[in-house]
Order: C-alpha cells, then sequence, then structure tokens
C-alpha cells in the first residue's frame, strides 16, 4: 500500500516540530513513532499536534509528549475487504499493519482503498429544506450546516457515503443555498465530487431531480439531507441490483404503543380486551434508490412528492422493493432530535463500536 512506508516512522526522541514537518512532508495525516527494530510505540497524527498547539504544548518537546500509545492495528497480511470493514466500523482514517512482532510493515489509508473502491453510482442529497422546525437554529444557518458531533450534518452524511465508495454527488439546494456551496464547493475538499441544483421555487420532495442535467447510467441514491444513519450503502445498493427493482425504498421499523386497553368486537360483542398493546410498522426512512429510466416520469421543474412517484409505480404494478434499515437511523427534524443525535453521535460516529 505504501512503499515509502520509512519516511512516516521516527524514533521517540524525535521532537513535535519535526514530527509536525514530517506529516506535512507526507501528506498521510500521520506518523508512527517506533523503536530500533520498528517495533510500533505509539501513532501521532495531525489532529494530535494541532489539540496540542491549541492547549500550549511546546513543540520542541519529544513526541511522547503526544502520542497515542492506544493504537489500534491489524495484522499485515489483512485482506483489504477485511480492512475496509474495519474502517467502516471504526471511523479511522488511519490504521498501522504489523507483524507478528509488532513491527511496522505498512500503513492503511481509507482514502487510499476507497479510490480501489469508487462506486460511478450518484447520491442526490435533498438539501433545500426551510428547517422551519428547528428555528430559531436555522434563521441563520440552513439545517444541513448545523453542527452535530462539531460537524455540519450534511458533512457527516458524505463521509458515510464516501467510506462505501460513492464519490459522487449532487446537492439539491434552495434555502440559503451560497451558505452550502461555499463550505462544499466541488467536494475536493473531501476527496469526492460535488454538482448542485438550484431549486427556484418549492419542488417537494422529489421535484428537483426534473432539473438535473448530468446524464446518470446506474442506478442512483436520493436521501433527505437531514439523516443520520451508519446505514451500509453498499449493501442496500447489491440488494437494489440483485433484486432487479426499479425503486427501492430504505424502511425503519417503528414500534408504538397504544396508551388504552383496546377492545376487540366481533359481530357486536367483545371478543378480548388487551390493555395498551405495541404495534410494529415499517415507515418511510427517507433514503431511496431510482433507475435512472424514473427521471423521466417526474415532471420539469414542478411540485412532486416522492410518494407521489412511489404510488404511480405501484398503481402500475412496477417493481418498488423495501429494504430494511437495522443500523442506526435518526431524522433530525425537531429540537429534540437535534439534541438526542447530538448525545448519540460520539458512540455512534466516533468511538471504537
Amino acid at each position: 500500500m505504501n512503499e515509502n512506508i520509512n519516511e512516516l516512522l521516527i524514533s521517540p526522541d524525535t521532537n513535535i516540530r519535526e514530527a509536525l514537518k514530517v506529516i506535512d512532508q507526507t501528506a498521510k495525516q500521520i506518523v508512527l513513532v517506533v523503536d530500533e527494530d520498528k517495533k510500533l510505540l505509539g501513532t501521532i497524527t495531525d489532529g494530535d499536534i494541532r489539540r496540542g498547539i491549541i492547549k500550549g504544548l511546546d513543540l520542541e518537546k519529544s513526541v511522547i509528549e503526544i502520542m497515542n500509545k492506544d493504537f489500534y492495528y491489524l495484522h499485515f497480511n489483512t485482506p483489504k475487504e477485511e480492512i475496509l470493514a474495519k474502517f467502516k466500523q471504526k471511523s479511522f482514517h488511519q490504521i498501522p499493519l504489523l507483524d507478528d512482532e509488532g513491527r511496522v510493515k505498512d500503513l492503511a489509508l481509507l482514502n487510499e482503498i476507497i479510490k480501489e473502491n469508487k462506486k460511478e453510482n450518484t447520491v442526490v442529497l435533498m438539501v433545500g429544506g426551510l428547517g422551519t422546525r428547528l428555528r430559531p437554529l436555522t434563521d441563520k444557518t440552513p439545517k444541513p450546516l448545523l453542527e452535530i458531533g462539531n460537524k455540519p450534518i450534511l458533512e457527516t452524511i458524505i463521509e458515510q457515503f464516501k467510506s462505501y465508495g460513492f464519490v459522487n454527488f449532487i446537492l439539491c439546494t434552495n434555502y440559503k443555498e451560497m451558505q452550502i456551496k461555499s463550505y462544499f464547493g466541488d467536494g475536493s475538499r473531501l476527496d469526492v465530487n460535488i454538482d448542485y441544483v438550484s431549486e427556484e421555487k418549492r419542488l417537494g420532495t422529489a421535484g428537483a431531480l426534473s432539473l438535473i442535467r448530468k446524464k446518470l447510467d446506474e442506478p442512483f441514491f436520493v436521501m433527505n439531507g437531514d439523516l443520520l444513519t451508519r446505514l451500509n450503502f453498499d449493501t442496500m445498493m447489491k440488494y437494489h441490483n440483485e433484486d432487479g427493482y426499479l425503486m427501492t425504498i430504505g424502511s425503519r421499523e417503528y414500534n408504538y404503543q397504544i396508551p388504552y386497553g383496546v377492545v376487540n368486537i366481533d359481530n357486536q360483542e367483545v371478543h378480548n380486551l388487551v390493555e395498551k398493546p405495541s404495534h410494529s410498522v415499517f415507515v418511510n426512512a427517507g433514503v431511496y434508490i431510482l433507475e435512472p429510466e424514473l427521471l423521466d416520469r417526474i415532471p420539469h421543474n414542478e411540485f412532486y412528492d416522492m410518494t407521489d412517484l412511489i404510488n404511480e409505480l405501484i398503481a402500475e404494478n412496477k417493481s418498488v422493493g423495501a429494504f430494511p434499515i437495522r443500523e442506526y437511523w435518526a431524522d433530525i427534524g425537531q429540537h429534540e432530535d437535534f439534541k438526542k443525535a447530538n448525545d448519540e453521535y460520539r458512540e455512534k460516529f466516533v468511538l471504537n463500536n
């Protein structure tokens, strides 16, 4: 993976300033602290040094002061597929690869593995909503740029797709769109490709798809820009392709309890009485996969909801599939959702699972 792995190796006698210089020169965002036998003692990332600088750390001190001794690693013979799975599970960007004696043999980089695993499918994100229910938070900031876990919601969404190899995005914007365009630009900062579709008027949950000029040849995702999920997007795409659906709807199991005793009546007589029964249904989770031909069905620049398309397809006996989402899923619609997602972010997207 990295022919020049030795460039990333530094001794524990190295000072922090020199470590920072190595990080800048190699552009890998990490250095590995090793002993004379190349046994890994600790790791230092660009973020570790930046946090140290904020705290007033002396850059002339030894890297021992800030290196992470509790590092995560894999054996250097670990298959790439397993390494990629660990990246998705652990939310890391680099993983040292060691031999049986703990010596550094290589460094796995998420970006490099993703490049090898890039997919052509486009991801369309609906990010033009007013965020009315989250006012006053959205008075000056569009909902996709509200921070959860010190990062905009939309950035986390893009990173999650990217971790599965999806790097081509179209953002459908309206409300305060210049803020979104200014923050994400063409996507190069996140190592993805971003195009934009601007809604000049409210077009519903699917109408903006009629404005896409880019030719789409592969099945594509459509997702609301206010969702946080650990959904395996790759698995959902395979599910869609293998079953040959025109459209696949991500569905989420929703449990609710009736707060009363339910009287079951049969021919005017009470059959039984069930106290506060619980029920389970599947709800629309706001994640879809569409075949490109469906774009021709959407009226140009007119208000049109995704439910309109779904009902039309069902009425014509077209194949519409449901993909159950078992992973973490949160709809950031109201203030309590926003607070809950912030409370859960570290556990779901940062800490090792």
